[in-house]
């Protein structure tokens, strides 16, 4: 199980954010956590790491519902990120709902591995590694 260069979390809920980077951090999970706290902070972070030449993360934790720009309206946007590395990045929609109309929608989308429920635990962690 290997440890990733980047991941980021895209989510409006301080305590979730707090949770998940400490679990991060305890199994070793990645180099670099960014944190957006919206889907339109997350484009212009990740466009800005585009313009820069650098590579995008390897995972991003979306959450669906949030001000500004939601998890979907993101969706949208980033499938159309012109980035060499745009499909070596895995999604990963987080949310408290278990809303079968989500899943099913999840599935639409071809970037996104995978549906996990608030709150990340370890386990989900070290399955996104062992997934990689």
């Amino acid at each position: 199980m290997g440890k990733l260069n980047s991941s980021c979390i895209i989510d409006d809920d301080d305590i979730f954010i707090y949770g998940t980077k400490k679990i991060m951090k305890k199994i070793d999970f990645c180099d670099e956590i960014l944190v957006f706290n919206n889907g339109q902070e997350a484009m212009d972070g990740l466009k800005q790491l585009t313009a820069e030449n650098k590579k995008l993360p390897n995972v991003i934790f979306l959450d669906i519902n949030m001000p500004i720009m939601d998890g979907w309206e993101f969706l949208e946007d980033f499938i159309k990120i012109p980035n060499n590395n745009r499909e070596h990045v895995t999604i990963y929609i987080i949310s408290s709902s278990i809303d079968p109309m989500d899943i099913q929608k999840v599935q639409m989308y071809g970037l996104v591995n995978n549906y996990i429920l608030k709150p990340i635990r370890i386990v989900d962690l070290e399955k996104v590694l062992n997934d990689m």
